[in-house]
């Protein structure tokens, strides 16, 4: 803990100790005067321990006043701190906070003392002031953050996990933006919790308000997993977009998916996405990943050439699941304007197999349109299993 961190946390009280000789010796007791400016003198030349001692004999000295009293621990907060003596100081500090010379300053010194506490790994006092200062209405954003960590470092886990849960939700009430290490702590607890529908839940809110890659890798391990097909396969999609594939397997697993779905130009586009980013690294996996490439070119050359007879013949019919399978065709190979009619068109016939599905694909050729304000429309409209729903969730976030 470095000295200069500890004492800047005193700034309000630094100025009430730099006081003139003249102005100390009309305030304080004239037979404390003189040892009072002693120390005064001794902490202008850092010397702490002689500061200290100053304090020492005049806080003995009979017939003190209270704002005698309060000039001492004043000083003393000060010097200790300056010296690392924190146990010396914090017990200055907290005496001070009851003395109506100090009541202007009350919550930025209650704040400050929080700080101290945590700086001095004391989190039990930490939690106890902090509270209070949030009790109080004293509290910053700092003053919570010190509380929350305080709580994690005990592992005391679960006041962690509803500490900072309650203060995010708080802050969003507020429509002010959490803090990224709040929800940091947040989501740890939850882990070590092994509650998976928090652990879920805030990694949400990580990428809602601190979008990056890993936070977005975190959040789709969970979703490539679940055994429903179209929440894993839009997953892959969504994981692609914001750069949460994590190895080589995954986009082998996405490649994989597209060619089962009838999609070989999305499977190509994933594997060259793979090779791009060296995610192949095996040469196993080079040459297997290589294989599945050359089957996935091969097969969307053919479905590119028959994909304007197959929109055709998929508008004249009566299926939409066949304009729906167009539509994606359509979307994987960059047509977004042609793969929204498609889907629209086969939404509109009443009669697809799996309508969270229809919506869901919608929403995402309609975000790669550029049309987020439909594409949000279209992933609010998804229904279906708790996992489909999130799925959509996360791509509404997408097209925020």
């Amino acid at each position: 803990m470095r000295k200069s961190a500890i004492v800047t946390l005193l700034v309000a009280a630094v100025a009430a100790l730099q006081l003139s000789s003249v102005a100390m010796t009309e305030k304080v007791s004239p037979a404390l005067a003189k040892t009072l400016q002693t120390a005064q003198n001794a902490s202008k030349a850092k010397k702490w321990a002689e500061c200290l001692s100053n304090l020492r004999t005049a806080d003995g000295t009979a017939g003190k006043t209270a704002y005698d009293a309060f000039i001492i621990n004043e000083l003393t907060a000060f010097c200790a701190l300056s010296s690392n003596d924190v146990a010396t100081a914090t017990a200055a500090m907290q005496t001070n906070l009851a003395s109506p010379f100090a009541a202007n300053k009350v919550a930025q010194r209650t704040r400050d003392l929080a700080k101290i506490y945590f700086n001095a790994r004391n989190y039990v006092k930490t939690v106890e002031i902090g509270r209070g200062a949030i009790k109080s209405g004293y509290a910053d954003a700092d003053t919570f953050l010190v509380v929350a960590q305080s709580y994690y470092q005990q592992n005391d886990y679960k006041n962690a996990r509803e500490f900072t849960g309650s203060w995010v939700r708080d802050l969003e009430k507020r429509g002010q933006r959490p803090k990224e290490n709040a929800i940091q702590i947040y989501v740890t607890s939850c882990m070590r919790l092994k509650d998976e529908a928090c652990t879920a839940a805030g990694f949400e809110k990580l990428v809602t308000y601190y979008p990056d890659p890993a936070g977005w890798a975190n959040l789709m391990q969970s979703l490539f997993a679940t055994r429903n097909d179209v929440a894993a396969f839009n997953a892959y999609r969504l994981a692609t977009e914001v750069g949460a594939m994590r190895t080589g397997d995954d986009y082998t697993e996405m490649a994989q998916r597209a060619l089962e779905n009838g999609l070989p130009g999305e499977a190509q586009s994933a594997l060259e996405a793979g090779f791009a980013r060296k995610a192949f690294t095996d040469k196993r996996d080079i040459d297997r990943n290589t294989r599945l490439l050359a089957t996935a070119k091969e097969r969307a050359a053919a479905d590119r050439v028959g994909l304007a007879k197959a929109d055709k013949e998929a508008a004249a019919g009566n299926s939409g699941d066949v304009d729906l399978r167009v539509g994606q065709a359509y979307m994987s190979y960059g047509q977004y304007a042609a793969a929204v009619t498609a889907i629209q068109r086969g939404i509109a016939k009443g009669n697809v197999t799996d309508p969270a599905e229809a919506q869901m694909v919608l929403g995402i050729a309609q975000l790669r349109a550029g049309n987020k304000s439909e594409a949000n429309k279209a992933f609010r409209a998804v229904k279906g299993d708790a996992d489909t729903r999130r799925v959509a969730k996360l791509w509404s976030l997408r097209a925020q």
